[in-house]
């Protein structure tokens, strides 16, 4: 996007509060908090005639959106999206006035009773986003955005394997199938779709396909396009950006075991009850001991400085007992994730991660299990 500052005269801008506040809560969230780079802190407004332009971008990914407004002159200005964000739903009128003044260096902001002087950053300085003008498709709404939801808690937040923190994104003719991994679980979805999907594999950043299940949450449709290194989505006139995420993902598929020594189905309802009780407990990374033994699954947690507790529900388990351990956070993350009343639960043996998954879902969720002591 190419910035045309503002001229000498200046530039003008009157739009309505509400709508103005709604642009900004949206692209506020590609504002960046570390603060290395001073302009990416702040909002782009760039004017033309009859709309403003709001951007941010993190250099990871950027939000666009446009709204109709009144204008004298055309340019851009950088405004702090902190200081904006929390401004513009306060103004005391349903008009705002916003006038930039290249002679002074300053933006003023006005509405009702209200006037404010504004130190700025340099349109100048605010780096070029990705184009959006590019070959979209549109894809499904609620595939992708229920794809997401159902992996995007897998994906890592460790920023030294990159690969890590991103969701594999790969349409295969008429199936959209995703994955994420943080090497503690493994999430991978597949989704059938009504009509075939655009060609696409690419490891996109988790946070910006968590930042479209906001945006496109009410939208009618979702379009998807490629440029260059980067993934284009459109959705409710908003448009976000994101890089790709360079690197080569874990063969998901050689990760999922072929075959189990135990397979149980279970009430999922019950069993996520259960757990989350028992997660209580499970404080300081204690691990959720889960103990099979004829008829019965006993789930229980221990924290030294917190308690214990035991708990147990019917189970179709035969043999000998046996028992393992899981991080309560994942484990309950992973019943969450499934979607249907019954959920199987598959085991090899303590030491070997489980896996699990539903019939007819699609769906497969495997866990690493933490080594019990004693």
């Amino acid at each position: 996007m190419d910035i045309d500052l503002a001229v000498a005269s200046g530039l003008r801008v009157v739009c309505k509060r509400d709508e103005l506040a709604a642009r900004v809560a949206v692209v506020s969230r590609a504002v960046s908090t570390r603060g290395a780079v001073q302009v990416l802190a702040g909002v782009l407004l760039r004017a033309n005639a009859g709309t403003v332009e709001l951007a941010a971008t993190d250099m990871e990914v950027s939000l666009r959106a446009t709204l109709a407004a009144d204008v004298e002159g055309n340019g851009a200005v950088v405004i702090p999206g902190k200081l904006l964000l929390e401004l513009v739903p306060l103004l005391p009128d349903e008009e705002v006035v916003i006038e930039y003044k290249p002679a002074e260096g300053i933006t003023t902001i006005a509405s009702g009773s209200y006037a404010s002087r504004l130190n700025i950053y340099s349109a100048e300085d605010f780096p070029q986003l990705p184009r959006v003008d590019v070959q979209l498709h549109e894809v499904e709404r609620s595939s992708l955005l229920g794809t997401v939801d159902r992996v995007s808690r897998s994906a890592s937040r460790d920023e030294s394997r990159p690969v890590l923190t991103g969701i594999l994104v790969r349409f295969e003719a008429d199936k959209l199938v995703m994955a994420a991994t943080d090497s503690y679980r493994l999430s991978v979805k597949e989704t059938q779709l009504a009509e075939p999907g655009p060609e696409l594999e690419a490891i996109i950043p988790a946070r910006a396909l968590t930042e479209l299940t906001r945006i496109a949450a009410t939208a009618d449709t979702v379009r998807l396009g490629v440029h260059e290194n980067h993934v284009v989505f459109g959705a409710g006139g908003v448009w976000l950006t994101t890089r790709r995420i360079d690197g080569q993902f874990p063969n998901y598929k050689q990760l999922l075991p072929e075959s189990f020594e135990v397979e149980l189905e279970l009430p999922r309802g019950e069993f996520l009850d259960v757990v989350r009780r028992a997660a209580v407990m499970a404080q300081r990374n204690a691990p959720l001991r889960l103990r099979f033994a004829d008829g019965e699954l006993t789930v229980s947690a221990q924290s030294q400085d917190v308690g214990e507790t035991t708990e147990s529900l019917p189970a179709a388990y035969t043999g000998e007992p046996l028992e393992i351990g899981f991080n309560a956070d994942f484990l309950r993350e992973g019943l969450e994730s499934v979607s249907t009343d019954e959920v199987q639960l598959k085991l090899i043996n303590p030491l070997r991660p489980g896996l699990i998954t539903a019939s007819g879902d699609a769906f497969w969720y495997l866990i690493m299990p933490i080594r019990l002591a004693g």
